[in-house]
């Protein structure tokens, strides 16, 4: 998943800067995915001491807005989060969403309802 998630950035960014996703969709998933990364470390810091943890559904959240890749990195980086099966299918089920979702917008009939708003 590590290069699924790194080469849907990259198609994310080459959509933006060749006009056929919004620039700020684009800078609005690399946002989320930088948030999320942050929040993974957060998580694994107030886990190793017994801190206040993010609620798992925010981090569903913030995957489902775009921020998944972000959420690789970190299950990776911290290896929190990353064994949980539950955890694991829903999250890999917020990717899912997200990627139809672009792919949608992306689609003749995504373009031209979503026209208007770019």
């Amino acid at each position: 998943m590590p290069l699924f998630a790194a080469g849907f950035t990259v198609f994310l960014l080459l959509a933006a800067l060749t006009a056929h996703l919004p620039l700020t969709v684009a800078a609005l998933s690399l946002g989320a995915s930088a948030l999320l990364f942050i929040l993974y470390g957060l998580d694994k810091s107030a886990a190793r001491r017994g801190g206040r943890r993010t609620p798992e559904n925010t981090l569903h959240l913030w995957s489902l807005l775009g921020g998944w890749p972000g959420a690789v990195a970190g299950q990776r980086a911290f290896r929190h989060k990353s064994s949980k099966a539950a955890f694991l299918r829903i999250f890999r089920l917020t990717a899912a969403i997200h990627c139809a979702l672009v792919g949608w917008a992306l689609s003749p009939p995504g373009r031209q309802l979503l026209q208007g708003w770019w």
